[in-house]
């Protein structure tokens, strides 16, 4: 952090301090700066007093802070530094935390991603925009230990909406070798209310002498590497066909099949026979990432379309229905509102599209471009779970000549220019329909 410093600091301030782990390095750096340390666990604010002597330690509650008045009394140059929590909203929720922020949709998120879980946030997010807002007309250095997901995030924000800040650089640390954390993490250094650049270096660790990448925005989102965009923008546009997500249905134990000594069983153990019609072969994202082999699986299939009214297969396919209606109770638990209103046993993800016999699918969870071709399997088209996207084809040649566009070096710099394999979904519709097929090189 002390090369990213323009001077060294007068006042270091962390906003939670716990027991003075940051204010005690800070005091052996910065021998000279004066100390203010924030905690709201009382026994932690008497022992970071008693291991940082001289520093004020205040007992306040993050959340009820006023950050612009507290801030603004200290002397220039500032330096605020930290180890905000790692947990989301829903997180403190479930650990019952008394001390949650105020509920603000920062990303504006509407519709189905809003009711989906994407408006769950970081609390770290939300701390560290807080105390952006207040240093918005005061030039000083933060630097904390965050989710490289949340460091991306106040980039894109304030690239795009504001207030402006710089970045000093990324560096990336190994969370679980230090924290034991299951995370991608970095130091976050930046600068407030300071003109420049809004990119980003980003480095492979502390003692990385050079950025491998700028991370910034361009064509209107985050990109993690700005150079490599630049030089593949000329191959983007949208895609044809359509890429698709597969079926979500939300209860796995009803919907979906395993062949067991010659009989189809479900996820509560029991045997199940049901009409062919609404039963038919998936493959699901770990599948689709081994490389497609043969189903060994199946799914019931309710509707095929959006809106279809599933009371038809009281006629049609009656010992599904019978089926079905056996466990209606564990599709009304269904917890996503996406099911509010709709028929029952109803379904999302599921077109004309569903059934083309010929696809090119990838796995969105799984951290590599792992495209598969994917055709009929005994005679019947194939479908994914909701981990998966596909490209739907009618026939096999020319799902193989998209595979071998997509699997080609050109399409790799591309996807590989845009994509953030920490994320939880790295692969995505947006991405993968970015991508024009047409103008890279036939195979």
């Amino acid at each position: 952090m002390a090369r990213a410093l323009r001077a060294p600091p007068a006042a270091i301030v962390e906003p939670t301090c716990g027991v003075g782990a940051f204010l005690a390095a800070a005091r052996e750096r910065f021998p000279s700066a004066s100390l203010h340390g924030y905690e709201l666990n009382e026994r932690y604010v008497a022992l970071a007093r008693a291991a940082v002597e001289g520093a004020a330690i205040t007992r306040a509650d993050f959340f009820e802070t006023d950050w612009c008045t507290e801030l603004a009394a200290l002397p220039d140059p500032l330096v605020v530094v930290g180890n905000p929590p790692w947990v989301t909203a829903a997180g403190l929720g479930a650990l019952d935390a008394r001390n949650l922020p105020a509920v603000r949709d920062a990303s504006a998120l509407t519709g189905l991603d809003a009711r989906t879980g994407r408006s769950n946030f970081d609390v770290s997010e939300w701390m560290l925009q807080r105390l952006i807002e207040a240093l918005q007309h005061r030039r000083a250095t933060v630097a904390v230990l965050c989710k490289s997901s949340v460091a991306r995030r106040l980039l894109e924000r304030a690239a795009l909406r504001g207030p402006a800040l710089r970045p000093a650089g990324l560096w990336r640390i190994d969370a679980r070798a230090h924290f034991d954390a299951a995370v991608d993490a970095c130091l976050f250094v930046f600068e407030t209310a300071a003109a420049g650049s809004s990119d980003a270096p980003v480095y492979a660790g502390l003692d990385a002498a050079a950025p491998r990448a700028h991370l910034g925005v361009a064509g209107g989102a985050l990109v993690p590497d700005v150079a490599a965009w630049r030089a593949t923008e000329h191959l983007a546009g949208a895609c044809e066909p359509e890429w698709r997500s597969g079926l979500k249905h939300d209860c796995a134990r009803v919907m979906e099949l395993t062949r067991r000594d010659g009989a189809w069983v479900n996820g509560l153990g029991a045997a199940v026979d049901v009409e062919d019609a609404v039963r038919l072969p998936l493959l699901k994202g770990s599948d689709v990432a081994r490389g497609a082999r043969a189903p060994h699986r199946s799914v019931l299939v309710t509707q095929r379309r959006l809106g279809d009214d599933t009371g038809r297969l009281a006629r049609e396919a009656p010992r599904a229905w019978a089926y079905l209606t056996e466990h209606r109770a564990l599709f009304e638990a269904r917890r996503s509102s996406i099911y509010r209103g709709q028929c029952a046993y109803a379904v999302f993800g599921v077109g004309p599209y569903s059934f083309a016999p010929w696809k090119v699918a990838i796995s969105g969870l799984h951290k590599r471009l792992g495209f598969a071709l994917v055709g009929p399997h005994e005679g019947r088209p194939v479908l994914f779970d909701d981990t998966c996207y596909f490209a739907p084809f009618a026939g096999e040649e020319e799902a193989r000549e998209a595979l071998a566009r997509l699997t080609s070096a050109e399409a790799a710099a591309f996807f590989e220019a845009r994509v953030f394999w920490d994320a939880k979904r790295p692969v995505h519709k947006a991405l993968l329909q970015s991508l024009d097929l047409a103008k890279l090189a036939p195979r």
